[in-house]
């Protein structure tokens, strides 16, 4: 397992930060509510003295004084190094306390096992990957029962309490396009299974699912570009392409929570023989990438990793940029017009070089096309990486702990 540093939260001053700015009540009965609104703004805006704090919450200064020092006896909040050189006295910043509470996030993918463990600043303190070919389910949930337990014992005693549960991203169809993927024997197997209800059992940690790509796109909406750009169309290149929605600053999830299912847009139009048009899972997913790897003799794993802008592969992820590109900007422009949304945000589980080349042939792409009567959406490249699924997933339990309730008091400020 390996220890890696998210990166810190920006300043109030910042970018787009103040796009989200959690606003508190100071009516009685709301105690809990009020301290989700501090909590928040510390975490959207880094760590700030109780003076920044009441302002932003436009809560009284007493008040906010009252829940820091809760929050402190909670062992939520820690008090920072005291700031000097200005007017009057110090003004004392105040952080989110790293072993506050913790979450494990978990994401079953076609090709690989992801499992974190995140601290209360959103740092992964432990993590644990495994790749396959396609998920044995009883090989997954023992790896996953095993890791629990090890991010458990990793922690000391008096920690393991603040782990708040588990939070699972998987397909909501892991078992669909079997022959795609060429294991209809074992992707069967899935359609069978609940899996949430089976890791609460392996585990006895409370366990929260979301769509694989959603999970993605809630960590990038918090931990990302989402920060700054308010309404975005999200597209994860992994083993197939997949997305979410974004409409002011909150994840639209749709009907059937498959809102931003990109993948199944369909790249054409019906023949009129009746035959379906491809959809852009079949053009610009990674699967078809590795297949152009495996009919050349070559290792289809590197179409994860740095070797896919390398010789011999290069050559073939070229002829895979070009169609996966073209595929992508038509997907873009339809949702353009339906969405008008201000950006598209693009991140993948591929190399960081393969998605920069991914970029720059989208951008080509996109120029191609015919605007009068719609805005282009900026597009944006991702800013989480592959950890972006089991990172939204290790999210859930913290957000639905320490997050306000924003459909009954929450506002976001323009």
């Amino acid at each position: 397992m390996q220890e890696h540093h998210s990166p810190a939260a920006p300043a109030p001053d910042e970018g787009g930060a103040d796009n989200l700015r959690p606003r508190g009540s100071n009516q009685t009965g709301m105690r809990q509510f009020n301290e989700r609104v501090v909590l928040q703004a510390i975490r959207l805006h880094g760590s700030l003295p109780k003076a920044d704090l009441a302002r932003l919450t436009t809560l009284s200064t007493q008040t906010v004084a009252l829940i820091i020092a809760r929050l402190a006896d909670d062992g939520l909040v820690m008090k920072l190094e005291p700031l000097r050189g200005k007017i009057g006295q110090p003004s004392v910043p105040i952080a989110l306390k790293p072993d506050g509470a913790f979450s494990i996030g978990v994401k079953i993918g076609r090709r690989s096992l992801d499992v974190l463990l995140l601290d209360f600043t959103n740092t992964v303190r432990m993590r644990h990957s495994q790749a396959y070919r396609f998920p044995d389910p009883q090989q997954v949930f023992q790896v996953i029962a095993g890791q629990v337990r090890a991010m458990q014992a990793a922690l000391a005693p008096e920690l393991r309490g603040r782990i708040l549960g588990i939070g699972v991203a998987a397909p909501l169809s892991l078992g669909s396009w079997q022959e795609l993927m060429g294991v209809a024997g074992q992707a069967g197997l899935w359609n069978r299974l609940d899996i949430a209800q089976r890791i609460e059992s392996d585990t006895g940690l409370p366990v929260m699912f979301a769509k694989d790509t959603a999970a993605a796109c809630v960590a990038e909406l918090v931990a990302g570009r989402g920060r700054s750009v308010k309404s975005f169309l999200y597209l994860f290149v992994d083993t197939f392409i997949g997305g979410g929605l974004v409409i002011d600053s909150n994840l639209y999830a749709g009907l059937h929570g498959n809102a931003g299912a990109v993948g199944s847009l369909p790249v054409g139009v019906a023949a009129p023989d009746g035959k379906a048009p491809a959809q852009l899972l079949s053009t610009a997913s990674l699967l078809g990438l590795e297949r152009l790897y495996e009919e050349a003799g070559l290792d289809p794993a590197a179409a994860y990793d740095e070797r896919a802008t390398q010789a011999p592969w290069a050559g073939h992820s070229a002829r895979w940029l070009e169609q996966a590109a073209a595929a992508i900007a038509m997907a873009v422009s339809s949702a353009s017009c339906m969405l008008d949304p201000e950006g598209v945000i693009i991140d993948g589980s591929c190399s960081r070089a393969l998605l920069d080349q991914l970029m720059v042939a989208v951008t080509g792409a996109l120029d191609r096309y015919n605007w009068e009567g719609v805005q282009r959406p900026a597009v944006h490249t991702g800013s989480i990486g592959s950890d972006a699924r089991a990172l939204g997933g290790a999210l859930l339990p913290l957000y639905a702990n320490f997050a306000p309730d924003r459909e009954l008091f929450l506002k976001l400020d323009a």
